[in-house]
């Protein structure tokens, strides 16, 4: 048998080509669902930000009206 051959028959290096592949297949999704997600959880972080500032406009008006 031939040193080709034989590398050609060796499989010790299949598992970590599949778990290689699968890892990166699992990426890729991730990448692709954030694409989708990315706009709304962004358009929810300003609205949330525009109601902390609210409060504590309210809370600094409430503030002085005590003093």
């Amino acid at each position: 048998m031939t040193k080709f051959s034989a590398f050609l028959n060796d499989e010790t290096g299949a598992v970590t080509v599949d778990w290689v592949v699968l890892t990166a297949a699992i990426v890729g999704l991730g990448l692709v669902v954030f694409t989708f997600i990315q706009p709304a959880i962004s358009q929810l972080a300003s609205d949330i930000g525009d109601e902390v500032d609210k409060a504590g406009s309210r809370m600094i008006s409430a503030s002085a009206e005590l003093d």
